[in-house]
This record gives C-alpha cells, sequence and structure tokens, in this order.
C-alpha cells in the first residue's frame, strides 16, 4: 500500500525494549509509544505520572499522554491497550491508514491498530543499522561499561588464583571451600557496588567449561581451567560489557597451555581480520584457520568421538551495545561489517575430559580496523 504521509511506530516498555530506549532515551517501567510521521515530525506518548520526566528527556516533536488521544469510544483501564489506543487515534488524525514497525512491537499494538483499521507493516531491518553504527557517545558509554567489567574480571580471576587448595585439591577461601556459586556472589556485590546488574555469569570449572556455556556449580579445584564471562548492564547508561577470561589455580597442565596459546592466536587473527567491508563470516574463517593450522578442531564433536576431542563449536563473536547479543554475528553467517560496530572477538577450545578455555575482548570497526576496548591481560595466571 501506499502510505503518505509516511509513518512509523515504536512501542513498548524501554526498559525491557532497548530498541524504544535507543531511540528515545528514556528509562521507564511502563508503555510508551514513539511515532514518526512525515512532515508532522515525531510524537510520544507517556503515562500521565511520567509526563514531567519525559518532556525533559524525550528527543521528540511533541509529547502528550493518551487522554490526550481519546478515541470516541474511550480508553481501556489497561495501561498497554490504552497506550495502543491512543496511538490508533494519533494515527487517524493525522490520516494515516498504514505505519511501518521494527521487529519489537507488541502484538498488543498490531492488534489495537488493526482493530483501529490501521494496516501494520513489519520491517525486520528498521532501526538496526542505527543501532549498529555506535557514534561517539556510545563507544564512551562501551568503554566505560567494559572498564567496569574488567575490573569485576580482575576480581573473580585473582580471587580463584590466590586460593589455597586442601589434600584433595578443592580451593579455599576464607575458610570455606570456593564454589562457582560464591564467586558468581562475589561478582554480583561488586557490580551492583557499582551500578551494574545482569543475568548469571558464567564461573565454570574443570569439565563444566567444555559446554561453553555452563553457568558452572559446585567447587573448583587447583590444576584445573575456570572460565569466567561477565556480561553486566550499566544501570546508568544501559550499555553492556563483556569481556572473558580463563585461570587456572596452581600448575598449568600442558594441554590447557598449548589450548590457551592458540585460543590467543585466534583472537589476534581474527581482530587483525576485522574492518569495515569485511564479512563476519571472513572473520570468523580467519579465527578457525589459526586454530586449525595449530591441530585443533572447529564444529561439534562427531558421534563418538573421544573425550579428548578439543573443538571450538560456536561463532567467534557477535555485536554488542544496549543489548548483549545484537547484531552482527562473527560466524559462517556473519554480514558485512560497518564502522561504528561494535563486537566481541571470542574464541574458545573446549575438551569434555579438561574442560575449556576461553579469552574475549570488545573491538569497536574503525575506518581502517578495530579499537580494542580491552586493557586486562589474557594469561592463565592470576597471581
Amino acid at each position: 500500500m501506499s502510505v503518505f504521509p509516511a509513518s512509523t511506530i515504536r512501542a513498548g516498555v524501554p526498559q525491557h525494549n532497548s530498541a524504544l530506549f535507543h531511540v528515545t532515551q528514556f528509562s521507564v517501567g511502563d508503555p510508551l509509544v514513539y511515532l514518526e510521521i512525515e512532515n508532522q515530525g515525531t510524537t510520544c506518548i507517556v503515562r500521565d505520572v511520567e509526563l514531567d520526566r519525559a518532556l525533559k528527556k524525550v528527543r521528540a516533536d511533541h509529547i502528550g499522554v493518551p487522554a490526550d488521544y481519546r478515541p470516541e469510544e474511550g480508553l481501556s483501564a489497561d495501561r498497554e491497550v490504552a497506550t495502543a489506543q491512543a496511538a490508533a487515534e494519533c494515527l487517524r488524525r493525522a490520516g494515516i491508514a498504514a505505519v511501518t514497525a521494527d521487529r519489537t512491537l507488541p502484538l498488543s499494538f498490531a492488534h489495537v491498530l488493526k482493530e483501529a483499521g490501521i494496516e501494520v507493516v513489519c520491517d525486520l531491518d528498521f532501526g538496526v543499522m542505527q543501532r549498529r553504527k555506535k557514534d561517539a557517545e556510545e563507544i564512551e558509554k562501551l568503554r566505560q561499561s567494559q572498564t567496569v567489567t574488567e575490573e569485576a574480571m580482575a576480581m573473580a580471576c585473582r580471587m580463584i588464583a590466590r586460593a589455597e587448595p586442601d589434600a584433595k585439591g578443592v580451593l579455599q577461601w576464607e575458610g570455606e571451600a570456593l564454589t562457582s556459586e560464591r564467586v558468581h556472589a562475589a561478582i554480583n556485590i561488586f557490580l551492583m557496588q557499582r551500578g551494574f546488574s545482569g543475568p548469571k555469569y558464567i564461573v565454570s570449572g574443570g569439565s563444566q567449561g567444555a559446554s561453553c556455556h555452563h553457568h558452572g556449580d559446585g567447587e573448583l579445584r587447583t590444576g584445573q581451567p575456570v572460565i569466567v564471562d561477565i556480561f553486566p548492564t550499566s544501570q546508568e547508561t544501559h550499555y553492556c560489557g563483556d569481556c572473558t577470561r580463563t585461570v587456572v589455580n596452581g600448575e598449568i597442565p600442558t594441554e590447557i597451555a598449548k589450548m590457551h596459546e592458540a585460543v590467543c592466536a585466534a583472537k589476534v587473527a581474527g581482530c587483525a581480520a576485522i574492518r569495515p567491508g569485511v564479512t563476519g563470516a571472513e572473520v570468523h574463517a580467519a579465527t578457525t584457520r589459526e586454530l586449525i593450522d595449530r591441530g585443533f578442531h572447529t564444529g561439534f564433536p562427531p558421534e563418538g568421538a573421544p573425550e579428548s576431542f578439543c573443538t571450538m563449536h560456536h561463532g567467534t563473536g557477535h555485536g554488542i551495545g544496549l543489548d548483549v547479543h545484537e547484531p552482527p554475528l562473527l560466524d559462517a553467517t556473519g554480514i558485512e561489517l560497518v564502522k561504528g560496530d561494535a563486537l566481541t572477538v571470542e574464541p574458545g577450545l573446549y575438551r569434555k575430559d579438561l574442560g575449556g578455555v576461553r579469552v574475549e575482548d570488545m573491538v569497536v570497526v574503525t575506518e581502517d580496523g578495530i579499537e580494542n576496548l580491552n586493557r586486562l591481560p589474557e594469561g592463565l595466571d592470576w597471581k
């Protein structure tokens, strides 16, 4: 359908919808709608108790509340439905017959708009490139988040490295066995004190680390690799950090040292391949080529493979920003990179009998390469 004036809609709860927060820069736990109408500018509709804050913070030409766009049949007592009804009435008054929405539009809004006779067209690419091309302010926010993430990482790795093993090899910290759960708690407290939060992080020791994303549980032991992967979100800026290091308490097994050396070399190769115009698939190929050249495998172990089979069974990395996982991917399907993409580069190797090794940095694509936002050492010994 040809629509004039052209219009778009974004809606939801900004605290949970990063696409909506990106365009409004307004963190709120109630439904909000953001409309763009050609020749009429932008309109943001918020709950009445949030109007004063919205007037100071939201980037929009017109800011109002649902009551300003009350349809003849009135507004629902349900906040989300009422906001959708107000959006439909605002569009109706502007003579809009159809709107384009991004992939995050709640089904409730699409339903209410349809009932009001307004067609909703989903554009899967709407807003994606705008979020990928990070500006200088966004890059600085990512840098700040990564700095705090690295501080938490250093704290956790040193705790593991400096713990004393008992006669059975179980690590002891402050008179008790050091478990993945205790390290999780220490990370959470450290980050909360600095205004960061997030999901359950990864502190995965020994054979648990071979599954890549095992969160880790139980006692940690000397001589075993422990993968620590921390990916928090700043409660102030909403931008994420993401960093992985591997730590070994005590003597480092020869095979783990070889795996770690290969992983670090693969990270260097992946980073060296990144620049505008290169695809994520090409970056992943550079990473995996380094591992294969050193005698390791890629992909999931074949059926019947021994537990000593050592492979990387995941992609090289992913985009990051307001969400930990954003486009684009650095894997076999990866698309072309652009200046401003923020990416993780995180090769790893995994053996069921020994565990895993992974090292991860965050980089930003520049005119001719990358800027690495990490400053933390990547070795296995953290004493």
